[in-house]
């Protein structure tokens, strides 16, 4: 392989070899410089449809529900939600911790069986040729379908009971994402490693799994949304009282529908903040991934 002064990432994107042009950009986003004006000008672009279209919503929200009239047991004003949000904070920042904690359980849990089946699948025939059948008909099954039968295994009470709900529904992508990630690599990457006769291992740890990381952070991320959705609508089975979804149903048959909005808008932040914690992770741990490099680079 030719030396010279750019070179291909292994996301595909050129970059500079001797590795000066990293830090001048770090240098002209600390200092200002015009190219980081433009790229916060893109950026500002980009999120601003999305503010508008949210705060029109919720303005047009407001106002229908004055206008038309509409009573509260069937869609309280936003200005009424976010009232009782702010009276009833202390409480449901404990009943959203609670639950929480069990999307988070069953988000390490689901994940990390995702993980080892994945490597399994992507090293022996055999394991995918096994596993896979179970894998797909696991993810076929909805969660109402195990919801009732793993309350009963566990205990209705039992947080274990909702995190197993939680692992189940992120498994599935968890495990398919990385399974791509392990097996959709470079032939000539692969094919030169093999050359230098590189051990199975090595390649995992040099070529698969560098490769597969992307691929695993894209199954991190919808497993984050998904696991707060799991482990709430787990709960509307029955659980502690101390559960946001229990809480919510509790609180629409009792027709305080205020409250139970008010909950909801404690899920949507849970899941938002989870989301955006991975992304953070993702862009710590593959900078050099194409897809975390602003365009043009």
């Amino acid at each position: 392989m030719s030396k010279g002064r750019t070179g291909e990432s292994p996301a595909g994107a050129e970059v500079d070899a001797t590795g000066f042009s990293d830090v001048a950009q770090a240098v002209d986003t600390a200092l200002g410089a015009p190219g980081s004006r433009t790229s916060e000008r893109e950026r500002l672009g980009r999120y601003l449809p999305a503010v508008v279209v949210f705060v029109v919503a919720i303005a047009l929200w407001e106002f229908l529900v004055w206008a038309l009239k509409i009573e509260v047991f069937l869609l309280p004003r936003p200005s009424v939600i976010a009232r009782t949000f702010v009276e009833n904070f202390e409480r449901l920042g404990h009943i959203g911790w609670f639950t929480t904690k069990e999307a988070l359980g069953g988000f390490a849990i689901g994940c990390s069986l995702g993980i080892l089946v994945a490597l399994a699948t992507a090293r022996w025939t055999t394991a995918s040729e096994t596993l896979l059948p179970f894998a797909i008909a696991a993810n076929s099954v909805p969660i109402i379908a195990f919801a009732p039968i793993l309350n009963n295994w566990f205990g209705i009470d039992n947080p274990l009971a909702k995190m197993m709900i939680v692992a189940v529904i992120v498994f599935f992508p968890m495990m398919i994402n990385t399974v791509r990630g392990l097996t959709l690599v470079d032939p000539a990457a692969l094919e030169l490693m093999r050359s230098y006769a590189a051990s199975e291992f090595e390649i995992l740890r040099h070529l698969r799994l560098p490769n597969a990381l992307p691929y695993m952070f894209n199954a991190f991320k919808v497993a984050a949304a998904l696991s707060m959705i799991g482990a709430v609508v787990s709960e509307y089975f029955g659980g502690n009282r101390s559960a946001l979804g229990v809480f919510i149903t509790q609180e629409a048959a009792q027709f305080r529908f205020e409250k139970a909005w008010a909950a909801i808008i404690v899920a949507c932040v849970v899941g938002i903040t989870f989301y955006l914690v991975i992304l953070g992770i993702e862009r710590l741990v593959i900078p050099w991934h194409a897809s975390l490099r602003p365009e043009g680079e």
